[in-house]
């Protein structure tokens, strides 16, 4: 099998721009792919957990592949979430956005799983890695999902030879343990933190980069942070994880993230790469969170933010003339 040449640093982990009927966007895809290519960022991870891909219906999922693998033209790879509740629909999932034109087939817990035996949900995995026509990520969230890979079988798995990359969203520094040991012994093994609020602590580990939900307007401070990290300035790379977190919280509504999904597709509205903050999952925006996106991308917060999330791109000298 031929393995797409994947590189670390940071990753996007995409929201899914809807117009107002919540079908895809297609002309948002293309924007949105040439703002990932601005900001530099090495992959992007379609229908995940903020890019709803749980919720999608099939034909949906295929349009957004087909759409962003053609926008991206192998400038940036793109991996596509697949996870199902069994191997045999996982396999289907693959078949169908490697045909739209997705590189890496992205593998989480089942969403449903019966008989959930640490034998029976290995044999899941595995079956999935070894039958796959397309190598394999595997998503990590620990305990949020029951059905995650059982810690005695992560080592065994991630030495198959068809998983190249990790999303590490678990929280578990058990399970780190364990990747970066694994790396050890394979060196082409990506390891990727998925938690946005804990970057410096994973890179410091030994991971070898960041696959973000928030990538789609935090890449430019989390590239920063990775090099950081890279030249040993860690109170530097603290610095600026305390500014990403701040524009975070901004942007999802506050501690208790209650925008979250909204407030992140509103902030790419008035950045203009979405045409609107549809989603399936109708996070709430309060007026509060609105006001504080519009002063982020204005400039009017005095924090310096809008270079951050707008930098020079031009989207409409970016996008081909039809």
């Amino acid at each position: 099998m031929n393995q797409p040449q994947i590189t670390a640093g940071v990753w996007s982990a995409t929201p899914t721009p809807f117009n107002n009927n919540c079908q895809i966007d297609t002309v948002s895809v293309e924007k949105m792919v040439l703002h990932h290519l601005d900001m530099g960022v090495s992959g992007l991870m379609l229908c995940g957990t903020c890019g709803e891909g749980a919720w999608l219906r099939a034909r949906d999922r295929r349009v957004l592949v087909e759409a962003a693998a053609k926008a991206a033209d192998g400038r940036l790879r793109v991996a596509a979430q697949v996870t199902d509740n069994s191997a045999g629909r996982v396999l289907d999932n693959i078949e169908e956005v490697a045909a739209a034109g997705a590189e890496i087939a992205v593998v989480d817990a089942p969403y449903f799983f019966m008989n959930a035996t640490p034998e029976r949900r290995f044999h899941h995995y595995r079956d999935i890695i070894r039958r796959s026509p397309l190598p394999i990520g595997l998503y990590d969230r620990g305990a949020a999902n029951p059905n995650s890979i059982p810690g005695e079988y992560l080592a065994e798995l991630l030495a198959e030879p068809n998983v190249i990359m990790v999303k590490d969203s678990s929280g578990n520094p058990e399970r780190r343990a364990a990747y970066v040991e694994a790396r050890k012994a394979r060196q082409g093994l990506l390891l990727l933190n998925g938690d946005e609020f804990k970057c410096v602590d994973y890179l410091q580990a030994g991971y070898d980069g960041l696959l973000l939900g928030g990538g789609v307007f935090n890449a430019r401070i989390a590239w920063q942070i990775v090099n950081a990290v890279r030249a040993g300035n860690i109170e530097e790379a603290d610095l600026l994880q305390k500014r990403m977190t701040d524009i975070m919280l901004r942007v999802y509504g506050g501690p208790k993230i209650e925008c979250w999904l909204t407030g992140l597709k509103e902030l790419l509205v008035q950045m203009g790469v979405f045409a609107t903050n549809a989603s399936l999952l109708q996070y709430p925006l309060t007026d509060e969170c609105r006001a504080q996106i519009a002063a982020a991308v204005s400039g009017a917060d005095g924090m310096g933010f809008k270079a951050d999330l707008l930098g020079d791109f031009s989207r409409e000298a970016a996008l081909p003339a039809k």
